[in-house]
């Protein structure tokens, strides 16, 4: 009985084998996938399909998204054009394959993409939005990637203002090396000065205060300065030729509160610092001064190897600014490079006070042709007051800075 239901069973599944006339072929993934014409809101998805077949679904969507949550679009062919897209952002996209309306592949791997960069716009439009410097919310200054975040060995004192440095060349465009000073800066080259206060320096998480944003573009062979004021909710800054007074209150790495009111420099007073011989130029980004390793790489190295820097091989070849703050220097040093980013861009030839003093401030320039030996005196009067027209510098604080005036202070007391 057992051995006739054995082959009654075996009779059914043989019979039943038979008749399956129609085995359905396994609908294969699609394959290299790729991604070309990328720009900042578009690009083309293209894959090669083993199984000839006519239709697939393309779903896409920002990187991380689920499946079954993003955009589906059905094609008939192995290309497809994916429009309105985000600047700067980087997408996923799948594919599956299908064969018919009953055998679909399995969705390909996750196959990612990044869109183009919005190119910096070298005009001062009304707000700073719209010259794309940044990436992201505004606020959080995260520079865009066309923009070199740079800084100096030596700065500029500005009221204890934390400072964001940035350079953004035209696309293809490099600066030339034309010695330690200045390199030659091609047209449409945007540089950029952010300054804002950390809410509490022991706590960087506590966030920042953004003032404003001092912008030089160079057009037709002349730089044009204009500055950008930030609205109270750090979403954006509007460009503002008059200047303004902001109350800042913040914590210092001390611990200790702080508060000035800081004043955000018209049109007019940019300029004052901002000219050499009448016409408009930059302060800081001098080779000899960016010249200094940062996180453990050499600016001016970066610089090359970002292929924004010709014409220079070898940075040492470059001298270099001392940082006024590293106390392993000698005091007249220090002092000097001080004197030199704080002071010289107005006491120099061709600078605001050229004939209205008879000092010359740059490190570079010997110390008897310096004359600070025979205006030690009025220095030590100046720096040590904040009386509007008299204390130094004219311009640019409202505050002593406490450290610089001890060091000048204690180096003029040096002197013979």
């Amino acid at each position: 009985m057992k051995k006739l239901s054995f082959l009654f069973t075996f009779a059914i599944i043989l019979c039943s084998c038979n008749n399956d006339d129609d085995l359905i072929a396994a609908c294969d993934k699609a394959t290299n996938i790729s991604a070309t014409n990328i720009t900042t809101t578009s690009a083309t998805i293209a894959w090669n399909d083993p199984n000839n077949a006519g239709s697939y679904f393309v779903e896409y969507g920002i990187s991380g998204f689920a499946i079954g949550s993003g955009t589906t679009l059905i094609e008939s062919d192995t290309t497809v054009d994916l429009q309105n897209l985000l600047p700067e952002t980087t997408y996923d996209v799948y594919v599956q394959v299908v064969c018919n309306t009953d055998n679909l592949s399995m969705y390909t791997n996750v196959y990612s993409f990044t869109t183009a960069t919005l190119p910096v716009v070298p005009e001062f439009k009304p707000n700073l939005s719209e010259l794309n410097l940044f990436s992201g919310n505004l606020g959080d200054l995260q520079p865009s990637p066309l923009a070199f975040n740079y800084d100096l060995n030596t700065k500029l004192f500005t009221d204890y203002a934390t400072k964001q440095r940035l350079i953004a060349l035209p696309e293809g465009e490099k600066m030339m090396y034309n010695g330690d000073g200045f390199p030659l800066f091609p047209d449409n080259t945007v540089m950029a000065k952010t300054f804002y206060y950390n809410n509490d320096d022991t706590d960087l998480s506590q966030g920042k205060k953004i003032i404003e944003t001092r912008l030089l573009i160079k057009i037709n062979g002349s730089w044009e300065l204009g500055n950008y004021k930030w609205n109270e909710s750090q979403t954006d800054a509007v460009l503002d030729t008059d200047g303004a007074v902001v109350p800042v209150t913040w914590i210092n790495t001390a611990g200790e509160s702080q508060s000035v009111n800081y004043e955000i420099p018209s049109s007019t007073d940019c300029f004052t610092c901002h000219s050499n011989n009448s016409q408009t130029t930059p302060i800081g980004p001098k080779l000899r001064t960016m010249n200094f390793n940062v996180n453990g790489s050499n600016q001016l190295q970066a610089l090359i190897d970002n292929e924004m820097l010709d014409g220079l091989t070898d940075p040492a070849t470059v001298s270099v600014l001392p940082d006024w703050e590293d106390t392993s220097l000698g005091l007249t040093r220090r002092a000097r490079a001080y004197l030199d980013i704080n002071c010289a861009h107005c006491h120099i030839e061709g600078g605001f006070c050229d004939t209205q003093s008879i000092l010359r401030l740059s490190y570079e320039t010997d110390y008897v042709e310096s004359n600070i030996s025979e205006r030690r005196n009025s220095i030590l009067a100046r720096i040590q007051n904040t009386i509007p027209e008299y204390g130094m510098p004219l311009i640019g604080t409202t505050i002593l800075h406490d450290e610089g005036v001890s060091l000048l202070v204690e180096y003029i007391n040096s002197l013979e």
